[in-house]
């Protein structure tokens, strides 16, 4: 029984072509860096829109560290006592915008064959809470979101946040101060 009659030639050239089709499509369909990203602060907000902490940390790398002292697991206490307090999250993200680094530290490119290994994305975000039976903003106001600056790493495919700055209040009040207050009364 034959299946096919080509000589080994043209096999050689069909199957190139099958090769070149198929890392075609793969570099279409597979996502861009930004995209990941975008995807990444999209499914996070959802996550903490359900209070589910381990859908937020999973966006989170355990190289965290950020300019408060917070490292992946003091962050991830801080969200559970946040989230057991707090219930109806509604979160209002304005403009993502992403920027794509070509090196570790931030500053150059490897070169044009380089991966990406760092981002930065800034979000300006209000967020909204109930407390027992008060409603209000936790984060941001109606007049000024709070600006966040983050800091992503690809780790392996799969791109995390090392790294928030921004979280300062209308008073000016870093998370360290808002974390005492809330603590202390």
């Amino acid at each position: 029984m034959i299946l096919c009659d080509l000589d080994g030639k043209t096999l050689k050239k069909s199957f190139l072509f099958l090769v070149l089709v198929f890392a075609a499509g793969l570099l279409l369909l597979w996502p861009s860096d930004e995209a990941r990203i975008r995807k990444l602060f999209k499914e996070g907000a959802k996550a903490a829109e359900s209070r589910d902490i381990d859908g937020v940390m999973s966006r989170i790398s355990y190289n965290y560290r950020d300019d408060y002292g917070l490292t992946y697991l003091s962050l991830r206490e801080m969200l559970k006592r946040e989230f057991g307090s707090l219930t109806d999250i509604q979160i209002e993200p304005g403009e993502l915008k992403v920027r794509i680094l070509k090196d570790a530290s931030g500053k150059g490119d490897q070169g044009p064959a380089a991966s990406p290994l760092r981002a930065e994305a800034e979000v300006k975000v209000r967020v909204i809470a109930t407390q027992g039976n008060e409603t209000g903003y936790i984060i941001g106001d109606v007049r000024s979101p709070l600006s966040l600056r983050l800091i992503l790493e690809k780790e392996r495919t799969k791109w995390l946040i090392v790294k928030a700055e921004g979280f300062r209040d209308p008073k000016g009040r870093g998370l360290p101060e808002m974390e005492r207050e809330g603590a202390g009364g």
